[in-house]
């Protein structure tokens, strides 16, 4: 729907977003980043990029703060990466960090289909 698309355009806009080649490094390399997988469980479950921890991005909002420390040390500048199955999910969900105060959103913008294919890191 128009709506959606142009929702997503502006948070692509408003928001950090990587490619794979980026995206490799940091799966790579994590650090000290959260690499987060928005998509639903099941396909999470079916296969996702290693280290990544899923949380939808339905739930998102709520389940993100056990992650970064959540009461005694909240880390609100924590990389957080975000990932989807072509990165509209992961858009949106940076953006409504980013609304939430996190200062260092990202969101992987590619084909999570085109990463697998490329031979890159891949579990079950």
């Amino acid at each position: 729907p128009p709506a959606v698309t142009q929702k997503i355009q502006t948070a692509q806009k408003q928001v950090k977003t990587i490619g794979m080649e980026e995206y490799r490094k940091v799966v790579e390399n994590p650090g000290a980043g959260l690499i987060v997988d928005v998509r639903e469980p099941g396909e999470f479950a079916a296969g996702h990029v290693p280290g990544a921890i899923n949380i939808p991005r339905g739930v998102l909002e709520f389940q993100i703060w056990k992650q970064i420390g959540f009461p005694a040390a909240t880390e609100m500048d924590k990389p957080v990466i975000l990932q989807c199955q072509s990165g509209n999910r992961a858009s949106l969900a940076a953006q409504s960090l980013a609304e939430l105060g996190f200062t260092h959103t990202t969101a992987v913008v590619m084909s999570l289909d085109e990463w697998q294919k490329a031979g890159n890191p891949f579990v079950k």
